[in-house]
């Protein structure tokens, strides 16, 4: 049955997919809420394109993962209302004990059909932005990379008493390290150390890309106005955030990055819980990262490190660290404020006399 049937006018129809990574469990649920098709289509582009185009718009919801871009661009192109929808608000999904593709699809139809709302739909980033963040999203792994083989080499040599000073760091320690490497152990570090430097050349060439590409995104240069937000901070905020007015206000997008407290109100209980660290998670880690500055010993004098101080002195154990994410969450918000305004930023405000 084609899933553009409009012999029903009560209610809405809607499409629902399963995605894999070889096929798509589709369910057509009609205006009345009765399943009038179940099918499966190859996941290729040529397929997906060959099922929807030419139908009537209609509704069609998807899970947001690894294939949701370039199918979401695909559906729209072919004229139909994508939802894609947050998975950390499916969880009537994963928590239903006869979980399958086919049902999972049923439920996105039948969620889209009676209440969009509900599946928390995400504004699907357009391909070049994504293109743009794979970049710097490599330049992270490479990072990482190169991090936990540091992190080896040191081990290594400490099992044979040695040790690697910790005055070399990251960035130098290909060049520098090998020096300190017992020569019993060359044949098993010396390949990672030649990785070593081989990453922190790729490393560099990143690099000098994300100072080329934030010229291509000149409201990163107005964000760079915070002591502690350099290009690549400003750039992943730009890039990921997209459009700053689909937030109606710039507080939402603390939440968004996951920097606000989860809630589990029931009757008088309210606890106190971490942070929901829902979101962009390398973001997250960015401005988080911005903040250990603003608060650490070479971080200027300003508002914000003033406000993380007062917070860090309150004397518990979790002071600092919870000093750490009120300044990033507080970040996040300063950032989206600047760009929607482009007002000035004044770092530290006169302090008022009093009489």
């Amino acid at each position: 049955m084609a899933c553009n049937d409009s012999s029903n006018p009560v209610g809405t129809i809607a499409i629902g997919l399963d995605v894999g990574d070889r096929k798509i469990d589709c369910c057509v649920v009609d205006g009345r809420g009765e399943v009038v098709e179940r099918s499966e289509i190859p996941n290729k582009p040529e397929a997906l394109r060959a099922r929807f185009q030419g139908n009537k718009p209609t509704r069609i919801a998807l899970e947001a993962g690894t294939h949701s871009l370039w199918m979401a661009d695909l559906l729209q192109e072919c004229g139909h209302e994508v939802l894609v929808a947050n998975p950390r608000r499916l969880r009537g999904l994963y928590e239903n004990p006869k979980k399958s593709d086919r049902v999972d699809a049923e439920y996105l139809a039948r969620v889209a059909r009676l209440d969009p709302k509900l599946l928390a739909p995400v504004e699907p980033r357009s391909m070049k932005t994504q293109q743009d963040l794979a970049v710097i999203r490599s330049r992270d792994q490479l990072v990482q990379t190169r991090t936990q083989l540091v992190v080896h080499v040191r081990s290594m040599v400490k099992m044979m008493g040695g040790r690697i000073p910790s005055s070399i760091g990251t960035e130098s320690f290909g060049m520098k390290a090998e020096a300190q490497v017992p020569d019993s152990l060359r044949p098993a570090v010396g390949p990672i150390l030649e990785m070593i430097r081989t990453l922190t050349r790729q490393i560099h060439a990143y690099e000098a890309w994300v100072k080329e590409a934030v010229e291509r995104y000149p409201q990163t240069k107005h964000l760079q106005q915070i002591s502690g937000v350099g290009p690549l901070t400003s750039l992943a905020f730009v890039l990921t955030v997209g459009d700053p007015l689909r937030f109606a206000k710039s507080r939402d997008v603390a939440a968004y990055f996951g920097l606000v407290p989860k809630r589990d109100q029931s009757g008088g209980k309210d606890p106190e819980l971490g942070i929901s660290k829902a979101g962009n998670s390398y973001v997250r880690r960015l401005l988080v990262g911005s903040a250990h500055f603003i608060l650490g010993p070479f971080g200027p004098d300003t508002d914000l490190r003033r406000f993380g101080t007062k917070l860090a002195k309150r004397g518990d154990k979790t002071a600092k660290k919870k000093a750490v994410v009120a300044v990033a969450r507080k970040l996040a918000v300063l950032l989206h404020r600047l760009w929607v305004t482009q007002a000035p930023y004044i770092e530290l405000k006169e302090v008022k006399k009093t009489a």
